[in-house]
C-alpha cells in the first residue's frame, strides 16, 4: 500500500509515522520547509492540556494523546514535552475560566483552587484585585513544534519516507488518489490525505459550506526583569478569564513568552494579511490587562500571524471521499492531539473504516 500525505503540520507528520510504522508506503509533501513557519505547526510551542469546558469528548481522549505522545518521543529518542501543568483564571461568573475548571471537576480530574491572594502570591504577574479564582492542574504543559517537527522529518527520511520539501500541490483527484504538483509532475497512490490546515479549501473548495479559514496573530513579549524568572518557571494560562478567550505559553526551553486571544481573528485567505499590522502586538498585548498587572511594562519581542480553518462547533473535521480524505483540526486547539490524529487516521487507512476515526476525532460522545 502507498498512501500521499498533503501537509506537514502535525497532523501530516503524524499520521506519516503512524503510517511508516507500519510499513506503509508514504509520500508527505510540503508546500513550504519542515516546520513551515507559515502554518499553525510551525510556531514556537502550543498548549496541551485536559481541560476542554463543555467539549468533555475531547477532555476524555486527552489519555489517549498523552499515550501517543509518549510512543512518538520512544521513536524520537526525546520528549518534547516541557510539562509546566496549566492554570486557569475567573474574572467574572461563568466565563470561560469557570468553565474550564467545572469541566475538570465534573470528570473527576484533580486540580488546586487557589483565591485570588493566593494565586498572586504564587504567580506575581497577576493582579488579585482582577480574578475571583484561579485552579491549577499538574496535567498539561507546552508541546515543542519545531523541535517536533524537524525530529519527525528526520525520522521519516531515516526510515525510507519519501518526503518532499517545497513541492507545491495544485489540484487533487479523488476519483483516481491522485495529486498535481506545480511543476506538472501526477502522483498516483492507494489513499491520498489532505492534512493542510488552512490551505485546504484551496484544493477543495467544496469544502467551504463547512470549513471558515481565519486569520489571527499571536504576540511575544519581554517580561518586565523583576518578573523574567516568574515567568520561566509559570505554567501555562489556560484561560485568563473574562471574554477575550486569552492564553499564555511560559517562556521554557529557548522558548518566548507567547500570548494570543481568541477574540483576535478576522476571515481571510492562508496567504493574505501575514504581516503584523503596526500597532497589532500592542493590542494583543492589551488583551491581557486585567489580569496581568503592569501591562505596559511588557515590550513586544515579535508577532506571528496564523491561520486556521474553523467548523461552526469547532471540532475536528472528516471527509472520506473514497481514496482521498480530508482531515482538519479545527480553531487551532489540534495540535495537542496531534500524535494521537495520526494513529487513528493510520488505523482508518489499514482497515479500509474512516467512519470510527471520525467518530472518535468529532469527539461527541
Amino acid at each position: 500500500m502507498n498512501v500521499i500525505i498533503v501537509g506537514a503540520g502535525i497532523s501530516g507528520l503524524s499520521t506519516a509515522w503512524a503510517l511508516t510504522k507500519q510499513g506503509v508506503g508514504v509520500t508527505l509533501i510540503e508546500q513550504g520547509p519542515i516546520p513551515n513557519p507559515m502554518s499553525a505547526s510551525g510556531d514556537q510551542h502550543r498548549i496541551i492540556r485536559r481541560a476542554y469546558g463543555g467539549q468533555g469528548g475531547y477532555q476524555r481522549r486527552m489519555g489517549e494523546a498523552f499515550a501517543a505522545w509518549d510512543r512518538l518521543w520512544d521513536d524520537l529518542g526525546a520528549s518534547h514535552l516541557a510539562e509546566t501543568g496549566f492554570l486557569l483564571l475567573s474574572q467574572v461568573e461563568g466565563d470561560e475560566g469557570e468553565q474550564y475548571r467545572d469541566g475538570l471537576a465534573a470528570g473527576g480530574y484533580p486540580f488546586e483552587s487557589m483565591s485570588p491572594t493566593q494565586t498572586a502570591d504564587r504567580y506575581p504577574f497577576i493582579d488579585s484585585d482582577t480574578i475571583r479564582f484561579g485552579a491549577f492542574s499538574e496535567e498539561g504543559g507546552v508541546l515543542l513544534c519545531r523541535k517536533i517537527a524537524s525530529g519527525l522529518r528526520d525520522w521519516l527520511k531515516a526510515q525510507g519516507a519519501a518526503v518532499m520539501e517545497h513541492a507545491m500541490v495544485t489540484a487533487v483527484d479523488a476519483g483516481e488518489g491522485a495529486v498535481t504538483l506545480a511543476n506538472g509532475d501526477r502522483l498516483v497512490a492507494d489513499k491520498v490525505i489532505i492534512t493542510a490546515g488552512a490551505w485546504v479549501l484551496g484544493l477543495l473548495p467544496e469544502l467551504s459550506g463547512t470549513l471558515t479559514t481565519y486569520r489571527t496573530a499571536v504576540a511575544y513579549l519581554t517580561p518586565p526583569e523583576d518578573l523574567r524568572s516568574a515567568w520561566e518557571a509559570g505554567p501555562v494560562i489556560l484561560d485568563v478569564g473574562g471574554t477575550v478567550d486569552g492564553y499564555v505559553l511560559p517562556p521554557v526551553a529557548g522558548t518566548g513568552l507567547k500570548v494570543g486571544a481568541g477574540i483576535h481573528k478576522r476571515k481571510g485567505p492562508p496567504d493574505a494579511d501575514r504581516t503584523a499590522a503596526p500597532g497589532e502586538g500592542e493590542q494583543i498585548r492589551n488583551y491581557f490587562a486585567p489580569p496581568f498587572a503592569r501591562i505596559t511594562d511588557y515590550g513586544i519581542a515579535d508577532v506571528a500571524t496564523c491561520a486556521y480553518t474553523f467548523t461552526p462547533d469547532e471540532h475536528f473535521f472528516l471527509k472520506d471521499f473514497g481514496r482521498l480524505v480530508a482531515v482538519s483540526a479545527c480553531s487551532g486547539h489540534g495540535y495537542k492531539f496531534g500524535a494521537v490524529v495520526g494513529r487513528k487516521l493510520a488505523e482508518g487507512v489499514l482497515s479500509g473504516n474512516m467512519e470510527t476515526a471520525r467518530i472518535w476525532l468529532e469527539a461527541r460522545d
